[in-house]
């Protein structure tokens, strides 16, 4: 899979009121449930970013459902913009950038 062509690589900024309603989490299930790999990480703006793998038709039916969120979620903006490959394993939600 490492050189999948069909693979790509989404960073994904979603605004609105995002924090403190298990979006992250609900991220990882949804994200599991499609076969997509990468983090998910709440941002001190208030924002929550992600980094998404997999192929077209996961990434557009998880960036659908990122511009829903969960029940508690208002998504007011969704901003995403296609980079490199990392090879993601798995779907893991982080604290922090970095870590």
């Amino acid at each position: 899979m490492a050189n999948d062509k069909n693979i790509k690589h989404l960073s994904i900024i979603v605004s609105g009121k995002v924090q403190g309603v298990y979006f992250r989490l609900a991220t990882k299930a949804v994200a599991n449930q499609l076969g997509v790999k990468g983090i998910v990480c709440n941002i001190p703006d208030g924002t929550v970013y992600i980094e998404a793998e997999g192929d077209r038709f996961a990434l557009d039916a998880f960036l659908e459902w990122c511009n829903e969120g969960p029940d508690r979620a208002l998504v007011e903006k969704v901003a995403y913009h296609e980079g490199e490959v990392k090879n993601y394993r798995n779907f893991e939600v982080i604290k922090k950038l970095g870590s």
